[in-house]
């Protein structure tokens, strides 16, 4: 599954998921834009990583809920890197489990403007770039909480399902420019995000779910970032405007 020649951005792409994504594309021979928020010392891992593989590689601090924060950093991505071909939608914060009633209207906005605005803003800022190419991709990473839309949890199902919206209207939009559009949703994942929910369930640590996971283990980013290197690859040749719900046939909950 060569990427060669292609350059991929991907947010939130120091950690958890999105870092398992970044150095995936890098191992198939993208070169890997790294965004950020927060963690400097974290995405300069990153990047030092795919650099030992003999890619290109950058770190770009940015909000992506903030389209003048977008709109720089995929300039600045052009020029130290190349014209973007393939975009991973990945950045994400949870909600603080709250009933609608009792939701404050500022995290709403916060976990919306993540979710839903922000993939809005990096599809609509990188087009430009990737339709001048042989070929696109954008993923986008929801959730297997849009099978269930669980109690205490609308910004996050909200966020997430508008992210999806986003994604299919993107894919017909965009086919005649040979830009594929997928959605990848993974379950309940060994992430820092996925032990602190592990933790509002009264698990002490997240592998203590191990047994009553499919396969036997809680689902691991490099089982979603194996997903996406195979969207993004040219193996796949017909597949756009799908979603791909990564629960290893689990029920609604995320246990076997």
């Amino acid at each position: 599954m060569s990427l060669k020649g292609r350059v991929a951005l991907v947010t939130g792409g120091s950690r958890g998921i999105g870092r398992a994504i970044a150095l995936g594309l890098a191992q198939d021979g993208a070169d890997v834009a790294v965004n950020y928020r927060r963690e400097d010392s974290e995405a300069e891992k990153v990047v030092a990583e795919i650099k030992a593989m003999g890619r290109k590689a950058a770190a770009y601090k940015a909000s992506v809920d903030a389209v003048e924060d977008v709109a720089a950093m995929v300039e600045r991505v052009k020029a130290d890197l190349g014209p973007i071909s393939i975009l991973v939608n990945n950045a994400g914060i949870a909600s603080r489990g709250q009933t609608v009633a009792d939701t404050d209207p500022q995290e709403m906005q916060r976990v919306i403007g993540v979710h839903a605005l922000a993939p809005f803003y990096c599809s609509k800022l990188v087009l430009p770039q990737m339709r001048g190419q042989k070929r696109g991709d954008i993923i986008v990473i929801s959730s297997v909480a849009t099978l269930a839309y669980a109690g205490r949890g609308a910004p996050y199902n909200m966020g997430k399902a508008a992210g999806e919206a986003l994604a299919y209207t993107l894919a017909k939009e965009e086919r005649p420019n040979n830009i594929y559009v997928n959605v990848v949703a993974p379950p309940l994942t060994d992430t820092d995000m996925g032990q602190r929910l592990a933790k509002a369930r009264g698990v002490a640590e997240i592998h203590d779910l191990d047994k009553q996971m499919p396969f036997g283990h809680v689902c691991s980013p490099d089982d979603i970032a194996n997903v996406v290197r195979y969207l993004v690859s040219d193996k796949n040749t017909y597949v756009s405007g799908e979603k791909i719900t990564v629960h290893g046939a689990a029920d609604r909950a995320g246990f076997s």
